[in-house]
């Protein structure tokens, strides 16, 4: 059986699936964008090996960060992934919808037929990818993306046939505590250590598109070059930190059948019971 556990940052999805993994001897295939990257470590929250305890990781930290990987790249590894272990409980987890969507969704790709965008900047090739679907996560800087999309003229299929036997549980909680869990996230990051890491990051790939769009890194590169505060930097992280989980949750009301359960900070095996009550009755 596959199950994805999704929702925005902050919310459990990591240590919910550790111990859905253990219960039910299954793997774990990642499926954030951030952290398929080798070095990018604090800024993308990504897991730390002891707190794996033990359980396979997949498609987790295993990327250049030159690589230009994309959304084709991850349906094709993760496919051959689902089928390999398709005699396993797999656990998806992450919250870049799209990824989720192409892998186990009839999303096709098509051709691209490259046009000349040069002359429109990148909020005007946003706002032409947003005019054909409203639903559009690819962010503002990611610009070969956008121009990607916009050669195919949104004709990928995005079709709601689902290829594989899923189930899919979003964990969520209310808004005012999730920006409060974002907040506190990211200045941990900083007492982590993550304007040193980017700060190295940038010194050894300084023309890694990665660096350039993620969220903790483009705005730390913006401080470093700069252009900005250290607070601002900060300010700027939580803010588009706060946008982006908004932007999910759209996204993933919009394109799947979730089962949403509400995040419980002040005891957490209450969610992780609840959760396995759910699987449990579903025969899982």
């Amino acid at each position: 059986m596959i199950v994805v556990i999704t929702g925005p940052t902050g919310v459990g999805k990591t240590k919910l699936s550790i111990s859905l993994a253990k219960k039910y001897n299954g793997i774990i295939l990642n499926a954030d964008a951030t952290q398929m990257y080798k070095e990018l470590n604090i800024g993308s929250a990504k897991i730390k090996e002891e707190e794996m305890m033990g359980i396979k990781h997949y498609l987790l930290d295993y990327l250049d960060v030159l690589s230009d990987y994309s959304v084709s790249d991850y349906q094709k590894d993760g496919r051959i992934l689902l089928d390999k272990f398709s005699d396993k409980n797999i656990f998806i987890v992450g919250g870049t919808g799209l990824y989720i969507k192409a892998l186990l969704y009839d999303y096709k790709f098509n051709k691209i037929d490259k046009k000349d965008y040069s002359k429109y900047s990148n909020e005007e090739l946003l706002k032409m990818c947003l005019e054909i679907d409203k639903n559009c996560q690819i962010h503002v800087n990611n610009r070969i993306r956008l121009e990607n999309f916009l050669n195919r003229e949104g004709s990928s299929n995005t079709g709601n046939k689902l290829l594989y036997d899923a189930i899919f549980i979003g964990l969520t909680t209310d808004r005012v505590v999730l920006y409060e869990k974002i907040n506190k996230r990211v200045d941990e990051m900083f007492q982590e250590g993550l304007v040193r890491e980017v700060d190295n990051l940038l010194n050894k790939y300084p023309n890694a598109n990665i660096l350039k769009r993620a969220i903790g890194y483009k705005e730390v590169i913006s401080y470093l070059e700069g252009n900005i505060s250290l607070e601002d930097a900060r300010w700027l992280i939580k803010k588009n930190s706060r946008h982006y989980a908004k932007r999910q949750y759209t996204w993933f009301n919009n394109q799947m059948q979730i089962k949403w359960f509400k995040t419980d900070y002040n005891n957490f095996n209450n969610t992780i019971k609840e959760v396995e009550d759910y699987l449990d009755n579903i025969n899982f």
